[in-house]
């Protein structure tokens, strides 16, 4: 999957998953946090998004891994971790 294919399926499954209706996935920013400041994300939307994530691509997101909130910081750093996991996958 190219990067903005996935950057788009990352913003519509984190819009879909977390019922956020009054956003389209355009206006989401690809750097903006997804936590506080950018869309104001919080912890149960954070295992609601991470159990979205592992049925949807398979990633298994350890919730005291200190890595995870790096991961899930914006939709950039989320697609890399989903990208990163299916290499890590394929070279297995």
């Amino acid at each position: 999957m190219a990067h903005a294919e996935l950057n788009l399926a990352v913003k519509k499954l984190i819009i879909e998953s977390l019922d956020l209706e009054d956003i389209s996935p355009e206006e989401i920013i690809d750097d903006e946090p997804l936590f506080i400041d950018g869309l104001g994300l919080d912890s149960i939307d954070a295992l609601e998004l991470g159990l979205a994530i592992k049925k949807q691509y398979g990633v298994k997101i350890d919730a005291n891994s200190e890595g995870t909130k790096q991961h899930f910081a914006s939709v950039s750093s989320l697609c890399a971790f989903i990208v990163n996991h299916e290499i890590a996958q394929d070279c297995m």
